[in-house]
């Protein structure tokens, strides 16, 4: 009897998490989210793809991890301090790990370490317009 409680208490708990993955990614999709798979230090050989969800928040694009408890962003990058380095498409294995049809940007950071995006290209054109539409007077970063 004791085995059968425990198995029960253990399959409750994988529902509920279940359950709170489902309703997160629900709710950011509805939010205005775009799938976009992210990796950081990107010039180590070892370095993976994150699946996850961003959002543009003001001047901010915010990404939250899929697989994460937390309820707040993971990455936080400001338009003023993201650069466009490299763009490209997926190289051999990579194109399992990102979504389908992904262009892999190549970005840098005055705050933070350098990063590839990867976005199908729906999301791509969004990134595009909101990283290039800083409001009058602001300096706008571009890829040379």
């Amino acid at each position: 009897m004791d085995i059968a409680l425990v198995l029960l208490a253990v399959l409750l708990v994988l529902l509920v998490v279940a359950a709170w993955y489902s309703l997160r990614w629900v709710r950011m999709r509805r939010l205005g989210g775009v799938s976009v798979a992210l990796r950081w230090q990107p010039d180590r050989d070892r370095s993976g793809w994150h699946l996850g969800i961003g959002r543009y928040h003001g001047e901010e694009f915010v990404w939250y991890r899929v697989w994460s408890l937390r309820t707040g962003p993971d990455r936080v990058f400001h338009r003023e301090e993201l650069e466009i380095t490299d763009r490209r498409d997926p190289i051999g294995t990579e194109s399992y790990a990102v979504p389908a049809g992904s262009t892999v940007l190549r970005c840098e950071s005055i705050a933070q370490e350098a990063i590839e995006i990867a976005m199908g290209p729906g999301a791509l054109t969004g990134f595009l317009s909101w990283l290039e539409s800083a409001p009058p007077g602001r300096r706008v970063p571009r890829a040379s």
